[in-house]
């Protein structure tokens, strides 16, 4: 398979995942996310924006968060977001001594 072929399938990949954890499954909270993978959509965002800069684009913050939410942070999160228990809490406290970050 080709560069070009490889580049489509994985950004074909990456919208998937974007539309699964954007639209179909708007119930996933981020923190649910960071205690069973160790990253969530603000992740994301923040590795997009990370590539961007290595290819010398200039992205900030809240551009990087649009482009994975699919629209402003702000909205989505007044939309979807819930506030994390303290089970959840205490869940990703644990999973952090497991696995600290990178």
């Amino acid at each position: 398979m080709g560069t070009q072929s490889t580049l489509e399938l994985e950004a074909a990949a990456f919208r998937r995942l974007l539309q699964h954890l954007n639209v179909d499954r708007t119930d996933v909270q981020n923190i649910d996310l960071m205690i069973l993978a160790g990253f969530c959509r603000n992740c994301l965002a923040d590795w997009y924006r990370e590539a961007a800069s290595e290819r010398g684009i200039e992205m900030g913050k809240d551009a990087a968060r649009e482009r994975v939410y699919g629209e402003p942070y702000a909205d989505w999160k007044a939309r979807h977001g819930k506030e994390a228990t303290q089970e959840q809490l205490f869940a990703l406290a644990l999973a952090e001594t497991k696995h600290p970050k990178q």
